[in-house]
């Protein structure tokens, strides 16, 4: 099994910010790399073998590594490119459902989300320790993300007046600490769907055009 020594986090910088422009074959192996980093992560935890993660993207142990010297710069990337993919689907629902159907297929994007992040929960305290600002920069993205859509289904009166982003995000933080069981995603997703009738009871369906703008 192939090894690398241990680096400390704080002193190697993340693999972005140093990397040059790549080739398109690196960007694929690249990306193949993330997409089963996140996978591996969510179903089997950070301690997911680095070979296995490279056996997966049909790549070898030493590209992983060109790409990602560290774990722990595997578990940022993968962590980011999470978040940053969650916050991008408010928009992208929105454009193509109505506010309150966009809102719940949200969260249940949410509930995928927050299996990679109970996956990677081991190394991001690492990262914690090591890289604060990347938790002050992503919980504002998130937070940005549950505004626009609760403002979108109050604005549309497919949602109740009376709910704010804060309340949703302490509802859906309740998820993340539910035991971890086998049947945890399909438990998750039916809180979801409680969520959603409680959002909906007592909304005043708007005029048709009366909504926000999006």
């Amino acid at each position: 099994m192939a090894t690398r020594p241990p680096a400390d986090p704080a002193n190697v910088p993340a693999a972005d910010e140093t990397a040059r422009p790549l080739r398109a074959d690196a960007r694929r192996n690249r990306d193949r790399l993330i997409e089963a980093a996140a996978a591996a992560f969510a179903e089997h935890g950070v301690d997911t073998s680095l070979e296995e993660i490279a056996r997966r993207s049909g790549v070898g142990i030493g590209t992983l590594y060109r790409h990602f010297p560290t774990r722990e710069h595997l578990v940022e990337v993968v962590y980011r490119r999470e978040v940053e993919g969650l916050c991008a689907a408010a928009a992208e629902l929105l454009r193509s459902h109505p506010s309150d159907v966009a809102l719940e297929l949200w969260m249940l994007r949410f509930v995928d989300y927050i299996a990679t992040k109970r996956g990677l929960a081991k190394s991001l305290r690492i990262l914690l320790t090591a890289n604060a600002g990347l938790f002050a920069d992503t919980s504002g993205m998130v937070m940005q993300a549950v505004q626009r859509l609760v403002e979108a289904g109050v604005a549309d009166g497919a949602i109740r007046p009376d709910i704010e982003s804060t309340d949703l995000i302490h509802a859906l933080s309740g998820i993340y600490s539910t035991p971890e069981t086998p049947e945890w995603r399909e438990r998750s997703r039916r809180l979801v769907g409680l969520l959603m009738a409680g959002l909906r009871w007592g909304a005043q369906q708007a005029p048709a055009g009366a909504g926000r703008p999006r």
